[in-house]
């Protein structure tokens, strides 16, 4: 719409916020610009022997992979043919200058209703490698997900060997129920969801589950090649174990950033996370076939999908029949391998180099300490709930403010800035309000404070945040994603974090930059990044519950002073509310 901020609003409509085919390539600039369309549609889909009706992209599951390069333009038009509302949000891309294609319902975007469409317009600056795109409305992204893969840019080359193959494997989870109605319970009860019925390998659950021995992802591979795996964590809840029996993975990049390389039979990845890693085959055909396996990391006291997916690694050879091959299976570590955790995710590095510069920021304008974890809400009168007690309800929080989704978009409230202090207010604590032991013995009241609180910086600030996870309702890894940036990992530790002693250890050299990183389970993580993107952006828990729960907040990064440094105008199809 191209509309005054007054007609805007009074054209409120309260709406619940909680490879596609290319149709033409045209030349711009450095790169080219892409189209691609996505159409919702909802599709008949069997896993587990369950049939059901579920959203998706082009009635494809998982979705179509978009294929770029970077410095490339991506004109993305959604198409809602389906009666859930939808918003579509391009995880890790950095969205410089126009975060109104950013995607989150409710904080970028009001949601594209029924019939409406939006055109998502964005570049690739600065980035290659593996991303994702997915659903950002409620738990739509169960089924509403693909690959993001971003090839460099022509005549460039990888700082690693050539592979043979590239193959995107997107780790899922499946659920015989609807999703929606799975957490749309949840929250009238205040109880832990109803958990996944199986993991997938590309939307495949494979032969450990029941009635599924047809449904089984097989990567098929020739000896003596190295083949680039792009694994993209989409499950919904879950951090996942990693790892194909008698084979050793490379690790090259992490969230779309070159890492140090190094080797490990077993990885995790967290939900929203990517990596990429080398998978070198045997020099011959080995008569064997060899599992790969995925289950979760699991460190919460509540329930969780404690099953396992299967896929199969098969050497293509005319020679042996497949009958008479045994099948090799991976060790994985203990579900709650907190420790084997830490030292793997100890190992990564950027690459640091010239070219490829870890621009960590030396100094900090602004510190940030937060919170990280459950607590409760009261239920309400005249209802019994199923939270940790019958009086109260499940919550999530950061600084123990749980997040409430606005009924009016934060960017654009803040763009048309005279309706702002009717949807949010700016006084998101920097640092708790109560300080406690914060791994230790977790305090009897355990209650959260509901708020749309934000935290506005000057354009081009050093920020610097220590995520805390705290012991309220059980010690639990969260993976905290933040929208528009990337950002380094300088430290992290177990028990409270130490203001005094614990920075002088932070790596300032090499540290990895991320979207995605694992807030240790008893543990703190320390990022850093400089705030050169002006516009409203989520940071939140990837685990879905969680987020469902309130666990995140907004940065609002002001305008520069410069033309290049200030968000330009909404789009005239931006679905406002």
């Amino acid at each position: 719409m191209g509309a005054s901020p007054a007609i805007v609003m009074i054209l409120f409509v309260a709406v619940g916020c909680f490879m596609a085919y290319p149709e033409a390539v045209t030349a711009k600039h450095t790169g080219i610009t892409r189209h691609y369309t996505f159409n919702i549609k909802l599709k008949n889909i069997t896993r587990l022997c369950h049939t059901k009706s579920i959203v998706t992209v082009n009635g494809k599951f998982p979705g179509p992979r978009v294929i770029t390069r970077e410095g490339d333009r991506l004109v993305v038009k959604v198409v809602n043919h389906v009666p859930n509302n939808i918003s579509i949000h391009w995880h890790g891309v950095r969205q410089l200058r126009s975060g109104w294609a950013d995607g989150p319902s409710c904080i970028t975007q009001c949601p594209i209703q029924t019939g409406h469409s939006y055109v998502y317009n964005f570049t690739i600056t600065g980035q290659r490698g593996t991303l994702f795109w997915h659903a950002h409305i409620s738990w739509l992204r169960a089924t509403v997900y693909g690959p993001l893969i971003i090839l460099p840019r022509r005549n460039e080359s990888y700082p690693f060997v050539k592979p043979y193959k590239e193959v995107p494997i997107l780790f899922g989870e499946w659920f015989n129920a609807d999703p929606e109605a799975v957490i749309n319970q949840s929250l009238q009860t205040g109880g832990g969801p109803n958990v996944s019925d199986a993991y997938t390998f590309n939307g495949l659950p494979g032969p450990l589950y029941n009635c599924s021995a047809k449904d089984i992802y097989k990567l098929k591979v020739k000896p003596g090649k190295t083949y680039l795996l792009r694994l993209i964590n989409a499950a919904l809840n879950d951090e996942l174990f990693f790892s194909i029996a008698d084979h050793s993975l490379t690790m090259v990049e992490a969230d779309a950033v070159y890492v140090k390389p190094f080797e490990t039979n077993v990885l995790m990845i967290t939900p929203g996370q990517t990596t990429n890693v080398l998978l070198k085959t045997k020099s011959k055909a080995p008569n064997a076939t060899f599992l790969m396996l995925a289950r979760p990391y699991a460190t919460g006291m509540g329930t969780f999908d404690n099953t396992t997916v299967a896929g199969i690694l098969e050497y293509e050879t005319p020679s042996t029949s497949l009958k008479n091959r045994p099948l090799l299976k991976p060790g994985l570590p203990a579900i709650n391998a907190t420790n084997f955790v830490a030292n793997f995710t100890s190992k990564f590095r950027s690459l640091a180099t010239a070219k490829f510069p870890a621009n960590v920021p030396q100094k900090v304008d602004k510190k940030f300490f937060f919170t990280v974890g459950l607590g409760t809400k009261p239920c309400p009168k005249n209802q019994t709930c199923q939270g940790p007690t019958y009086s109260t309800k499940f919550a999530a929080s950061m600084n123990n403010i749980s997040f409430a989704l606005p009924r009016t978009a934060l960017l654009q409230s803040h763009f048309f800035s005279q309706y702002s202090k009717r949807v949010y207010t700016t006084d998101f604590p920097a640092f708790p309000q109560i300080p406690f032991n914060y791994t230790g013995t977790p305090p009897n009241n355990t209650l959260v404070n509901n708020g749309t609180k934000l935290v506005a910086i000057p354009f081009n600030t050093s920020v610097e945040v220590v995520l805390q996870d705290t012991s309220i309702l059980g010690a639990e890894s969260h993976p905290l994603h933040l929208h528009g940036y990337n950002f380094y990992v300088v430290g992290q530790g177990f028990g409270n974090f130490d203001p005094k002693n614990d920075p002088p250890k932070f790596n300032l050299v090499d540290p990895v930059e991320r979207n995605t990183v694992g807030v240790p389970s008893g543990g703190w993580v320390a990022i850093r990044f400089q705030a050169d993107n002006p516009g409203v952006w989520l940071m939140h828990c990837h685990f879905d519950v969680h987020q469902s729960w309130g666990l995140g907040m907004a940065w609002i990064v002001l305008d520069g002073e410069f033309p290049n440094q200030k968000l330009p105008p909404p789009p005239s199809d931006l679905p406002m509310c």
